[in-house]
């Protein structure tokens, strides 16, 4: 038998963005909690539809529809989720960087990490380095995502992790970086900690550097 949860996860899947809203309140009626409700239905949803886009069954423009679903579903979750105290995977600080007006890309990689239970602070476009700075610190962010669309822009990437560094955030946040003209020798290079090429990787990438970031407090407690 088909359950509420069932029905929000195939809601987020299928694109139905007003209807996700609709049973989402339905199973909070239900008395079900909002840590059920995103650990048991959205988080599992958007998995699938990162994996049929893995898989090539779907494509950039029907992940957007599905983040957006389960954006409506954690508009009501999200207030819930605070009040009671639950703690999400991380929190991500990310923007396009200062220059790069793009923002596509960084508004979908932003409801993939939603949706996989990131705690995710957009910053918008042309974004310059110290707001990264202040934004990093304001929100206690363990994670810094950047992303630019031109060879021009990518420059400035290297800028913020400068910037981080002489605030002395460096060694606390771990840095990632997305977009057309960058590349894991890029992030190399400027001494990122990771590279994704599209929003299905950037959510395996910050599971693994939220991961790493684990193990580093755990060793020094």
């Amino acid at each position: 038998m088909k359950t509420v949860l069932d029905e929000i996860k195939a809601k987020v899947i299928d694109m139905d963005i007003e209807g996700v809203a609709e049973v989402t309140q339905k199973a909070l009626d239900e008395g079900l909690s909002a840590p059920e409700i995103l650990n048991q239905a959205l988080i599992p949803a958007m998995k699938a539809v990162g994996d049929e886009y893995e898989s090539g069954e779907r494509f950039i423009p029907e992940m957007l529809f599905s983040a957006n679903s389960m954006k409506k579903a954690m508009d009501l979750l999200r207030p819930l989720l605070m009040k009671s105290g639950v703690r999400m995977k991380g929190k991500v600080v990310i923007g396009t960087v200062e220059g790069d007006i793009h923002d596509i890309g960084l508004n979908l990689v932003t409801m993939m990490l939603e949706g996989a239970g990131f705690d995710v602070y957009n910053l918008g476009t042309d974004v310059p380095s110290e707001e990264f700075v202040k934004a990093a610190k304001e929100q206690g962010a363990e994670l810094v995502g950047m992303s630019a669309l031109l060879a021009t822009t990518m420059l400035n990437m290297p800028k913020v992790i400068e910037a981080l560094s002489k605030n002395g955030l460096r060694d606390r946040v771990k840095v990632m970086i997305g977009g057309a003209p960058v590349s894991q020798n890029y992030a190399d290079e400027i001494g990122a900690d990771g590279y994704a090429a599209d929003a299905f990787s950037a959510v395996g990438l910050a599971e693994r550097l939220q991961a790493e970031l684990g193990g580093k407090t755990s060793a020094t407690n």
